[in-house]
């Protein structure tokens, strides 16, 4: 069933209430999410993205309830990605003539994916489309996140269809910022950028200018997943802006894993310890085999420093550390300090290599980790408490 946005403009998307995780296993959805299409009805019908492959039959379906597809006279594709582009396929056997437009890159993506030779419309940046008395401007966006990504403007109804950038994972059947629980709709935006589109932040920043240069009024954000944004839409553009900026709040992180409560209890410590010396700070703790990892990469990009914790364990640390600082390497974190420590028996490695890996991913390390042979007795439990103190003092 068709969603109004504006007089004209329909949602045709699904609702994914069910889905927990994203891109394969690697982003969890406890919100679910949405595959957000667009039907826009002028004088001439564009179809703007579809939906994701498990659901394109239902999505055709649907569609051809809404309308006669040969009415359809264009196709819209922003990005190639399944989740944008899977029903692609199930509605050009429908109409296997309708156009195509999309970025150059795009014309490749996509038979890549779907092995077809549609008929393809390549654009540029700045090219148009008339619908009638509204025309479609074209802006492609490389690298937000992928190389054949792009975003749509239409003008007379002043909207951005988005694509993969101010969106989130959030399933929400009323569609509208100003509808939506505003804690969580920004906690699946943060997330969303720092997990998925962190690694791009020069790049993004750079589109949002150039999109910007071009003067196009926005009154409404169409996004690709999640909520859209109708009241005061400059305010995710502005914020998207702080986020590509080495983003940073009054927080420090710390990362564990332990096997007996060693290193548990040396992370406890050294939070009292920060928290000595700087009462404001935001400190939070997660056992990294038992959190979920995108929560707190999503902690992470929100932090000025970062402290990982590890009993050694065949001369390194526990894997669940291992996994993350791959994750850390990959987001490339920028501005961020951190340090390292471990409990350990036979031998203390693993701070020392969780140091190096830190180094390997961006992060500025403040001094050489703390280490503690077994467990930690009363003079330790001092020495934690003051390596706490002296990391918030070499962070703040």
């Amino acid at each position: 069933m068709r969603k109004k946005v504006v007089d004209g403009v329909s949602w045709v998307g699904k609702i994914d209430w069910e889905i927990r995780t994203a891109h394969g296993k690697e982003y969890s959805t406890h919100k679910g999410t949405s595959y957000n299409a667009y039907l826009i009805e002028d004088e001439k019908t564009a179809l703007v993205d579809t939906v994701w492959e498990p659901y394109a039959d239902e999505f055709v379906a649907n569609l051809q309830l809404e309308i006669d597809l040969d009415k359809i006279d264009y196709i819209i594709c922003n990005h190639a990605e399944p989740d944008h582009s899977g029903a692609l396929p199930a509605l050009m056997k429908l109409i296997p003539d309708t156009p195509i437009y999309c970025t150059k890159q795009a014309t490749m993506s996509l038979p890549g994916h779907y092995h077809q030779d549609w008929n393809f419309r390549p654009v540029s940046a700045g090219d148009t489309l008339s619908l009638g008395k509204n025309t479609l401007t074209f802006q492609p966006i490389p690298m937000v996140h992928w190389p054949d990504s792009m975003m749509t403007h239409l003008s007379g109804k002043n909207i951005l269809f988005s694509n993969d950038a101010f969106g989130q994972h959030y399933a929400h059947e009323l569609l509208f910022n100003d509808l939506a629980d505003q804690c969580t709709l920004y906690e699946e935006a943060i997330k969303y950028f720092a997990n998925i589109l962190t690694p791009f932040s020069p790049i993004i920043k750079n589109r949002i200018v150039d999109f910007l240069a071009t003067a196009l009024p926005v009154e409404l954000i169409a996004t690709s997943h999640g909520i859209l944004w109708r009241k005061n839409p400059e305010q995710i553009i502005e914020q998207y802006l702080q986020w590509c900026d080495a983003y940073q709040e009054d927080q420090i992180t710390i990362i564990y894993d332990s096997m007996y409560n060693s290193t548990k209890v040396i992370a406890e410590t050294i939070a009292r310890g920060i928290l000595q010396h700087s009462p404001a700070t935001q400190v939070k703790l997660f056992h990294a085999a038992k959190a979920d990892k995108n929560d707190i990469l999503t902690e992470v990009f929100r932090s000025k420093a970062v402290l990982m914790g590890s009993p050694t364990f065949n001369k390194g640390p526990l894997s669940s550390l291992s996994a993350l600082l791959e994750e850390f390497r990959g987001l490339k974190f920028m501005g961020k300090k951190a340090s390292a420590f471990t409990s350990y028996g036979w031998s203390g490695e693993a701070a020392k290599e969780m140091l190096a890996q830190l180094v390997d991913a961006g992060f500025t390390t403040t001094d050489e980790g703390f280490r503690v042979h077994w467990r930690m007795d009363t003079d330790e439990r001092a020495k934690a408490l003051q390596f706490g103190v002296d990391f918030a003092s070499a962070t703040f």
